[in-house]
C-alpha cells in the first residue's frame, strides 16, 4: 500500500501539489476563524445550583437548603464528587461528573432532580442551575467611578443600561456586579410612633401590596374605535405613597406618612467594591462555556465604546480594563507564535548549510508548514482552541516534522548522483519511488513509535489531563501529517524539482568537511570501545544520582499580568470596615512601580456563585504584559506589602524591615489561572488543601484550629487558612410555644415580623422604563442598627391586643459561624496553605502528611484527606509512569517487528539512558525544578532518540541486506557516515527549532513549554553524541546483523 501511495505520489506530482495547495488555503481559512485561548478547557463536568434563602443564618441553610438538594442530586447516574457551601442566606451546591460525561445531559438529570423537592424547601425558596461558564470563567473586569454621582446612581446605571447592553454580547453567560447601592423605594417605620398609633409591621405590608397596581380593564368600543382601559396606580414619587390610606382592624385609617417615611434609599449591601481607592461599581464579565476569549472580549470592549458617550454624559469615568485575561492570550500566544516562526527560520537555514541546495532545502521545508496545518486543521475541526499548549506541541514537533523529509529527500539526492554515474542508470522516476521505499519502512516505524511514546498524555485524568492532552495530541498529529507528506509531497516535489536537473558529484561542502573527521573519530574509538563505555556509565550514574536533588512544582509560575490579592477578616465584620482596610491596601500596592491600577471588590455579586461574606474581599492588580523577571518582582513587592513576608525566606533584614503589612487580616496572593487549575483540582484555590470530616461542628473546628498550627509548623507552608473558621455573631430569636399559644399567634408571627423589620418586606414594584425598583417595608435606618429593637416590634393578637415581640421569644447574641462546608454529604472543615518560593511541591506534601500524623490527635469520629496541586503531581506522575511502561511495551513490540532481533532492541533501549543527562543538566541550569511539563519534555526526548536509533540501526540493515555488505567496522562507519546528515540536521533542526522556547523560558506564554524545551534541546545533545559515537561501537560489538537467508 505504501509503495502505491509514494508510486503515485512520483507519477502525479500535480495532483498532490494540488490537493496540498488546498489543504493549506483551507487550513489558513480556518485558523482565521479560530478560537483563542491560553490554556485548553480544562474545567470539570459540573453543575451549579444556587438557592437564595433570605434571612436564614448558615446553619439553618444547611439542614434546610443544601441537605435536602444533596440528598435530591445523589444518586445521578455519572455522578463523581458532590461539594455544597451553606452561608447566611444562600446555598451553592456543585455536582461534578465524569469527565467524558454530557455537559448539557448532566444539567438536565440535575434539574430532574430537583423537581422532586417540592415542598422540602422553606417557602419562597427555589433552586436555580447557574449558567454555564468557561474554566478560566472572566472574561473582562470593568470599573466606573464619579465625583458627582451617587453610588446609588451609578448602580442605578449600571443595572439598567451598562448590564444588560454586556449580557447582549455574543458569548457572554453572566455579569457579577459589585458596589454601589441597589435603589428601593422603602416604607422606613419607628417601632416607637407604631406601638404609639396601635399599628403592625402587617398592617402596613398589606396596605402597601396594592400601592403601585398596574392593571388591564378591558375596553370601550365604539362603532369605529376601540379604547383599552389601563389601571396605573404606579406612584409619581415615592413621598407620593406618604398619601396611601391604611385600614386597621379597629376601623381607623391612617395616612402612611402620618405613620412612616417613603423614601428612595440603599437596599442592606450585600457587596462594595472601590476602583484605585474611590469607591464605585465593579463588573465582573463571565464567558459562555466554550466561547472565543479573546473575540468576545474585543467585542465587549466595543460594547463598551458604544456606551461611553452616555457614561460622559452622566459624568462617570469608565475604568474599562481592570482585569483583563486577553492581555495575557496576546502576549502569549504573540510570543509562541514568534517562537515558531524563528524556529522554523532558523531550521531552513540549517537545512541549506547541510544541503547546499536551495531546491532540496526547499523541498524539506516544505514539510514544515504542510505537516503543522495538517495537525491544526485537525485540531480544530475537533472543536479544540488555538492555545499555547497545542503551538507548545506543535513548537516541540519542529524538528520532528521536517525529519521525515530530510531523510527522505536526503536519500533521494544520494541516490539520483549515484545513479548518474551509473554505468547503466535507470529512469528517474523509478530511483525516486526506489530511494523512498528504501527508508520507507525505518520511517514509518520510528513515526509510530515516537506517537506512542506521547500516548500516556493522552491518558491523563483530571486537569493534568486536559492540559497537556491536547500538546500530546497536536505533537503526535503533526508528526503523522509529516509522514503522510514524507510519502507523498516530498517524493513529488523532489521528482520535479530534483529528477530532471543536473546535481553536483560532491557532498555540500559542511559535510566533506564532518565526515573523514568524523569516520576517524569512530575509528579511534573503535580501537578502545571500553573506555568509551566505562566513561559513558560514569557520566550515567552521575545523571541519574541528581535526580533526588530536584525539586517539584506542578505547574510553573504564570506570568498573566494580573494579581489577585485574597484578604480575609473575622467574620461578622461589616462591608464598610473591609473597604477601609482595602483603601490602606489599595494606597500600598499603587505605590509599587509597574501596579497600573487596583480595583477591590467586598462579598458577593447578586445571583452570583461565590458564597463570600462581607468580611471576604479580593483586590485586582493589573500590571499589564510586562518580562517575567519584572513580573516576579512585583509579585515579591506585593507579597511584601500585604503581608509582612515576599516567600524569600534569604532575603535581607533590610528588606524585611521594609516590609509593610496588614497584621490580623488573612491574606493570599495568586494569579488568575493558577487560582482557577488549583479550584478545579481541589476545589479551592491553593496549592494543598486538607479536608477534615466528621459530624460535630464544634470538634471540627478543634481539629481544624489544630490542622492549621501543624500546618504553619512547616517549612514553606503560606498563606494557611481555616475557610470556615467559627465565630460569626448571630441575633437568634427563638420563639417560646408556650407564650404564642397563650396569645394564639404562630412562630411564623414572629419570623415575618423580624424579616419585614430588618430585612425589608418586598410588597410591590415600582417600574421606570423597563427596570423594576422594589417597594419594601422596613424599619428606618436608625433603629435597624439596634439589636435591641427586634423585641420591641408590636404584634397583633387575634383578640386586637398589641404586645412586643420579646413578650412571645427570646432573643441572645449567639457566637454562630458564617459558613458550613460539606463534601460528599458529609461535612468537612478545609485548611488551605500555598507553597513559597524555593520549595519542592512533593517534599512539602510529605511533611505535611507526617505533620498531620504526628502533631495533630483528631477527635473520635474524625478523619482528614489531603488534596490540592500535589497530590494532582504525584496523581499525574503516577498515571505517566504506569502508562508510558504499556507504551514502551507497544514499542518494543515495534522494534522487534522493525529489526527482527532481540539483541539490536536491548542495545537501542540501552541507549535512552543517556539522552538523560543532558536533560538533567538542562534541568540544573534552569534551576533544578521539574514540572510535570519537563516530564513531558522527557518523554519526548526519549521518543526523539528512540527514532534516531531506529534510522541508523535500519540502514546497518539494509546495507547488509540489500547491498550485500558484510558486517564489520567498514560497514559500521559507512552506515554511521552516511547517516550523519541526517541524525545532525534532526538533532540541530529541533535544537534551533526550540531555541527561541529555551531563551524566553519564564516569559508570558512560555512557562511550560520553556523548561521542556530546555530538557529536550540538552537531552539532543548527549543523546546526539551516543547516536554518532557511541551507539556504532555498541552495534558494532554487540549487535548483529545478517541476510534473511543465513537468518534462515
Amino acid at each position: 500500500m505504501i509503495e502505491t501511495i509514494v508510486r503515485f505520489s512520483v507519477r502525479r506530482p500535480a495532483i498532490v501539489l494540488a490537493l496540498a495547495l488546498v489543504l493549506t488555503l483551507y487550513a489558513l481559512s480556518r485558523m482565521f476563524d479560530a478560537r483563542l485561548d491560553v490554556f485548553p478547557e480544562f474545567a470539570p463536568a459540573q453543575v451549579v445550583i444556587q438557592t437564595e434563602a433570605p434571612g436564614l443564618p448558615a446553619d439553618l441553610v444547611e439542614t434546610r437548603v443544601t441537605t435536602p438538594i444533596e440528598a435530591a442530586v445523589s444518586g445521578t447516574r455519572g455522578l463523581k464528587e458532590l461539594r455544597s457551601q451553606s452561608i447566611p442566606g444562600l446555598s451553592v451546591v456543585t455536582v461534578i461528573f465524569d469527565e467524558k460525561s454530557d455537559l448539557f445531559r448532566n444539567r438536565q438529570l440535575v434539574a430532574e432532580r430537583l423537581g422532586t423537592l417540592g415542598s422540602l424547601l422553606p417557602p419562597r425558596v427555589t433552586p436555580v442551575i447557574t449558567p454555564l461558564t468557561s474554566s478560566a470563567s472572566t472574561l473582562l473586569g470593568v470599573g466606573l467611578t464619579s465625583d458627582k454621582r451617587s453610588l446609588m446612581d451609578m448602580r442605578y446605571l449600571v443595572d439598567s443600561v451598562v448590564r444588560p447592553h454586556l449580557l447582549a454580547v455574543p458569548g457572554v453567560a453572566d455579569v457579577n456586579v459589585f458596589g454601589g447601592d441597589v435603589r428601593q423605594w422603602q416604607i422606613q417605620l419607628d417601632p416607637a410612633r407604631l406601638r404609639t398609633l396601635g399599628v403592625t409591621l402587617a398592617d402596613v405590608e398589606n396596605a402597601a401590596r396594592g400601592a403601585a397596581t398596574v392593571a388591564g380593564a378591558g375596553f370601550v368600543e365604539s362603532d369605529n374605535q376601540r379604547l383599552l382601559i389601563a389601571v396605573d396606580a404606579t406612584p409619581a414619587t415615592a413621598r407620593s405613597l406618604e398619601q396611601l390610606t391604611v385600614t386597621l382592624p379597629d376601623g381607623r385609617s391612617l395616612m402612611l406618612g402620618d405613620i412612616g417615611k417613603v423614601r428612595e434609599a440603599p437596599a442592606p449591601a450585600i457587596s462594595a467594591a472601590q476602583i484605585n481607592g474611590t469607591p464605585g461599581v465593579f463588573m465582573m464579565v463571565q464567558g459562555q462555556l466554550g466561547a472565543d476569549t479573546l473575540g468576545v472580549t474585543l467585542e465587549l470592549e466595543k460594547a463598551l465604546a458604544d456606551l461611553a458617550p452616555l457614561l460622559e454624559r452622566e459624568q462617570l469615568t469608565l475604568h474599562p480594563a481592570l482585569f483583563r485575561p486577553a492581555n495575557f492570550i496576546e502576549t502569549a500566544l504573540g510570543n509562541v507564535r514568534t517562537d515558531v516562526l524563528i524556529g522554523a527560520s532558523l531550521v531552513i537555514v540549517v537545512l541549506f548549510l547541510f544541503l547546499y541546495n536551495l531546491r532540496t532545502a526547499f523541498i524539506s521545508a516544505v514539510a514544515i508548514p504542510l505537516s503543522l496545518l495538517a495537525a491544526v486543521l485537525v485540531m480544530l475541526e475537533a472543536g479544540a482552541s488555538l492555545n499555547i499548549m497545542v503551538l507548545g506541541g506543535l513548537a516541540i514537533a519542529l524538528g520532528e516534522v521536517v525529519d521525515d523529509a530530510i531523510i527522505d529527500c536526503e536519500n533521494i539526492y544520494r541516490r539520483l548522483r549515484e545513479n548518474r554515474h551509473s554505468g547503466s542508470p535507470v529512469a528517474t522516476w523509478k530511483v525516486v519511488l526506489d530511494a523512498s521505499m528504501e527508508v520507507r519502512s525505518s520511517v514509518v516505524y520510528a513515526t509510530f513509535i515516537v506517537a506512542l511514546v506521547f500516548v500516556p498524555l493522552l491518558t491523563l485524568s483530571g486537569v493534568a489531563g486536559k492540559l497537556f492532552a491536547p500538546l500530546g495530541l497536536a505533537y503526535i498529529l503533526a508528526i503523522m501529517a509529516s509522514l503522510v507528506v514524507a510519502l507523498t509531497v516530498t517524493p513529488a516535489m523532489s521528482w520535479l524539482m530534483l529528477g530532471q536537473r543536473d546535481l553536483p558529484d560532491d557532498d555540500p561542502p559542511l559535510i566533506r568537511w564532518l565526515r573523514p573527521r568524523y569516520e576517524r573519530t569512530l575509528r579511534a574509538i573503535e580501537r578502545k570501545p571500553q573506555r568509551l563505555i566505562a566513561v559513558v556509565m560514569l557520566v550515567l550514574a552521575g545523571g541519574i544520582g541528581v535526580l533526588p536533588l530536584f525539586g517539584g512544582e506542578f505547574i510553573p509560575p504564570l506570568r498573566e499580568g494580573h494579581y489577585i490579592v485574597h484578604l480575609s477578616t473575622i467574620p461578622g465584620t461589616a462591608p464598610g470596615e473591609v473597604l477601609r482596610v482595602g483603601q490602606k491596601v489599595t494606597e500600598q500596592i499603587l505605590k509599587i512601580d509597574g501596579v497600573k491600577s487596583v480595583a477591590q471588590w467586598v462579598g458577593r455579586a447578586q445571583n452570583g456563585a461565590d458564597p463570600f461574606g462581607p468580611h471576604y474581599s479580593e483586590v485586582e492588580i493589573e500590571i499589564g504584559p510586562l518580562d517575567g523577571a519584572t513580573q516576579s518582582r512585583i509579585l515579591a513587592d506585593i507579597r511584601r506589602t500585604v503581608t509582612g513576608d515576599d516567600g524569600d525566606e534569604d532575603r535581607s533584614d533590610e528588606a524585611a524591615q521594609a516590609s509593610v503589612g496588614f497584621p490580623g487580616l488573612a491574606f493570599s496572593v495568586n494569579t488568575f489561572l493558577t487560582e482557577r487549575i488549583g479550584e478545579t483540582e481541589s476545589g479551592f484555590p491553593a496549592a494543598l488543601v486538607v479536608q477534615v470530616f466528621g459530624t460535630n461542628l464544634d470538634r471540627l473546628d478543634a481539629d481544624a484550629t489544630a490542622v492549621a498550627q501543624a500546618l504553619g509548623k512547616v517549612k514553606g507552608a503560606t498563606d494557611v487558612q481555616v475557610l470556615a473558621p467559627p465565630g460569626t455573631p448571630e441575633i437568634i430569636v427563638r420563639p417560646r410555644l408556650d407564650k404564642l399559644a397563650v396569645w394564639r399567634l404562630s412562630p411564623d408571627d414572629v419570623l415575618l415580623a423580624a424579616q419585614t423589620a430588618f430585612a425589608g418586606s418586598r410588597v410591590s414594584e415600582v417600574y421606570r422604563g423597563t427596570l423594576a425598583t422594589p417597594l419594601v417595608v422596613t424599619l428606618d435606618p436608625e433603629h435597624r442598627r439596634s439589636p435591641t429593637e427586634i423585641g420591641r416590634l408590636p404584634l397583633r393578637t387575634p383578640d386586637g391586643r398589641l404586645i412586643e415581640l420579646r413578650d412571645v421569644a427570646d432573643i441572645a447574641i449567639e457566637n454562630g459561624r458564617y459558613k458550613i462546608l460539606h463534601s460528599g454529604g458529609k461535612r468537612v472543615q478545609t485548611i488551605t496553605a500555598n507553597l513559597a518560593a524555593g520549595h519542592d511541591l512533593a517534599q512539602f506534601s510529605a511533611e505535611v502528611h507526617r505533620a498531620l500524623r504526628e502533631q495533630v490527635k483528631f477527635n473520635p469520629g474524625s478523619y482528614y484527606k489531603v488534596t490540592g496541586a500535589a497530590e494532582a503531581q504525584a496523581q499525574a506522575r503516577r498515571e505517566l509512569t504506569t502508562h508510558s511502561l504499556l507504551a514502551a511495551a507497544a514499542i518494543a513490540i515495534l522494534l522487534m517487528l522493525a529489526f527482527s532481533n532481540l539483541r539490536n532492541l536491548m542495545i537501542t533501549f540501552v541507549n535512552l539512558p543517556f539522552a538523560l543527562i543532558g536533560g538533567v543538566l538542562a534541568a540544573l541550569a534552569g534551576g533544578g525544578w521539574l514540572s510535570l511539563g519537563s516530564v513531558v519534555g522527557f518523554v519526548t526526548l526519549f521518543g526523539i532518540t528512540l527514532r534516531n536509533s531506529i534510522m541508523l540501526a535500519s540502514h546497518y540493515q539494509h546495507l547488509v541486506e540489500v547491498e550485500g555488505r558484510v558486517w564489520n567496522i567498514d560497514t559500521a562507519i559507512v552506515g554511521a557516515a552516511e547517516r550523519l546528515p541526517s541524525i545532525l540536521m534532526t538533532a540541530l533542526v529541533t535544537g534551533l527549532g526550540l531555541m527561541p522556547l529555551v531563551l524566553g523560558s519564564g516569559e508570558p506564554g512560555r512557562e511550560i513549554e520553556g523548561p521542556m524545551a530546555a530538557i529536550i534541546v540538552g537531552g539532543l545533545a548527549t543523546s546526539t553524541l551516543l547516536n554518532l559515537l557511541v551507539l556504532p561501537t555498541l552495534l558494532l560489538h554487540y549487535g548483529r546483523f545478517e541476510r534473511r537467508s543465513e537468518q534462515a
